[in-house]
């Protein structure tokens, strides 16, 4: 099988078990937002990140990947994937607790950056932010449905980057850097 098909172009993808819609729609900007995370998640896994932390990133690649299957067909019914649960938003909450409670406690705003895998997991969490806002937006379509479990997850999983970020940092020997405004220098 060949991995070009010539289908897409024209500016057209086909969802799964639906139309073919514009590559510009908000639900191909949303899944395909949710690919470029899980791509730089795998970057992440490559930046020598302590192989403590390679566990629930790969988790959390795969529930990429369910979430993606998911929005990829109007029809939930068709989907692929078996989308979002509560219990992977849980997971995700049970993580940054345990992570922030062996971290300094936040008391101001930080700037990105830290070891090479710290620096992209705050690319990383940016990327996510990005996927919820194409999430809500496809969300607030007419005739368009999201699972709210979905928009929650990527909600948490923005969390779940930025204290991971701090943990990767702490763990390799790089301190969180403050942001200091103009009007405190």
């Amino acid at each position: 099988m060949k991995i070009y098909t010539k289908t897409g172009d024209t500016g057209e993808t086909g969802l799964f078990g639906g139309p073919r819609v514009s590559k510009s729609a908000p639900r191909i900007e949303a899944y395909g937002t949710l690919d470029e995370l899980n791509a730089v998640l795998g970057v992440v896994r490559n930046s020598n990140v302590a192989t403590m932390f390679d566990p629930p990133l790969e988790r959390v690649q795969n529930e990429l990947f369910d979430l993606g299957a998911a929005l990829a067909s109007p029809d939930p019914g068709k989907s692929r994937g078996a989308g979002i649960s509560e219990t992977d938003i849980l997971a995700l909450e049970h993580e940054i607790d345990g992570w922030e409670s062996a971290l300094p406690t936040l008391k101001q705003f930080i700037l990105p950056g830290g070891c090479a895998a710290g620096a992209q997991l705050h690319v990383a969490r940016t990327v996510c932010r990005r996927a919820e806002r194409r999430l809500v937006t496809l969300a607030e379509q007419p005739h368009e449905t999201v699972d709210p479990l979905a928009i929650q997850y990527v909600n948490r999983l923005s969390d779940w980057l930025f204290v991971l970020a701090r943990a990767v940092n702490q763990f390799a020997g790089r301190g969180d850097v403050p942001w200091v405004a103009k009007r405190e220098k």
